[in-house]
């Protein structure tokens, strides 16, 4: 009740105190950061008491409060806050990138590589053939000769495949999760990204070649300019990690406004350079956790991780405002298909990968709930195609929002489920919970 009380009273504030700002002396996207992080941490524990993730209610207050609802929170105000948002993504994947260390990653690489190619190739296959076998239905695929219908049809599937690393953290970070099954699933999904968006460059390529796009949006957009976004982003990703592993060494102060700046200007650096933000930040943090001494790697995780909660509340909030409600909902006899045949493809893949490579028990039995949330790279490949094709581009981008939207809403579900089955859920002391199997087992 209190925290009901609490939300109540900041939308009614928010009332009153808008229309004083409107007349506009450059404060209102203040206010309004100000306002989402308060009420969407209220939603988050509101949810957190009845046992679903904080994600889900940062999501759930972004779109309540959002342009397409209450329009507590403008269109207007979300853009303004745009840079924020891309700092809290450069954050995360910095944190994303440190979390890894080579040693570990290089234990379980096979086996991640084996599941990951398995549940990929699946989820194109059967993605592909289901919309195909829908294409009357399907408003992207309509009207066009076959071999247009297989490029977007295929382009669309790639999309689909992507994870999202920003809701893995999000959900380790809130749980405390430390163990082989959120470590493996985090391994997959960092994996995954590097190959989703080589698919997705092969996928555009054969597309162009297919349905040549129109458009001076179209025009700015090459193989070669791809291709360097990911060979640079490993490159730039790799100089800022030493750069960030030789201050670790020698300097050691202030890491988290240290951590803030190589961020903020690794996220501006790579636009600069031209390469893929989300990348490039991952693998400087990769670098800087394994080029750095073991303590010290850890210093700065921690300082990362003192700030998560806010982050994450800015990033899923303005997430959730994002979300076109009436879209979803227009969309849902597409959608609900659509996701389920994701989530089927990715649990089966998931079985028949872990089998080839003989993952634990655990990993087999609940990783691949960890691997339904999608957030923002899957939202960025979208942008692009709807640049590349104005017409059917803008198609794909609405539904793929709306898959988003849903995928979002039940992975983190599913994923803290998953850790609570395999007893990775930390309490307040750091420990974690017992898995079912091991509580049976001294009880006797």
């Amino acid at each position: 009740m209190r925290r009901l009380i609490v939300i109540a009273l900041l939308f009614a504030g928010m009332q009153l105190i808008m229309p004083l700002g409107a007349s506009g002396h450059g404060a209102v996207w203040l206010l309004t950061f100000g306002f989402l992080i308060l009420a969407a941490d209220a939603v988050g524990a509101l949810a957190s008491s009845f046992k679903i993730p904080k994600l889900i209610g940062y999501l759930a207050a972004g779109a309540i409060f959002g342009p397409y609802m209450l329009n507590t929170v403008t269109a207007q105000a979300v853009h303004e806050l745009a840079p924020v948002n891309g700092l809290a993504i450069a954050l995360i994947a910095f944190l994303a990138g440190a979390e890894l260390r080579w040693d570990e990653l290089q234990e379980r690489l096979s086996r991640v590589l084996k599941m990951l190619s398995v549940e990929i190739t699946l989820t194109l296959v059967l993605m592909t053939g289901f919309l195909l076998l829908t294409s009357q239905y399907i408003p992207f695929l309509q009207e066009i000769a076959f071999g247009p219908r297989v490029a977007f049809s295929l382009l669309f599937a790639s999309i689909v495949i992507v994870h999202s690393p920003s809701a893995t953290i999000a959900i380790l970070s809130e749980s405390q999760g430390k163990g082989p099954v959120g470590r493996t699933t985090l391994s997959i999904v960092l994996v995954s990204d590097v190959v989703v968006v080589l698919l997705f460059t092969a996928a555009l390529g054969l597309t162009r070649a297919v349905v040549p796009p129109s458009g001076t949006e179209a025009a700015g957009i090459s193989l070669g300019s791809v291709v360097w976004e990911i060979i640079g982003a490993l490159i730039v990703g790799a100089i800022l990690g030493g750069a960030v592993a030789l201050y670790l060494k020698w300097v050691r102060r202030e890491l988290f406004l240290f951590a803030m700046l190589v961020a903020f200007f690794g996220a501006e650096i790579a636009k600069v350079t031209h390469v893929e933000v989300l990348l490039t930040l991952l693998t400087a943090g990769f670098v800087a956790e394994n080029v750095s001494a073991r303590e010290h790697g850890e210093a700065l995780r921690h300082a990362l991780e003192k700030s998560a909660a806010p982050i994450f509340v800015v990033f899923f909030a303005l997430a959730g405002a994002s979300i076109h409600v009436q879209d979803v909902a227009d969309l849902w006899p597409i959608v609900v298909p659509i996701a389920a045949i994701r989530a089927l493809s990715i649990f089966t893949g998931m079985k028949v990968g872990a089998k080839w490579s003989k993952a634990p028990e655990l990993e087999a039995k609940y990783a691949w709930m960890g691997l339904v949330s999608q957030a923002g790279v899957a939202i960025g490949l979208a942008s692009v195609v709807a640049a590349a094709y104005p017409d059917r581009g803008v198609q794909i981008q609405t539904i793929m929002l709306a898959v988003i939207a849903l995928n979002e809403t039940i992975g983190p579900i599913l994923f803290r489920i998953a850790l609570g089955k395999a007893g990775e859920v930390g309490d307040q002391n750091g420990t974690s919970e017992a898995p079912a199997s091991a509580k049976i087992q001294t009880s006797h």
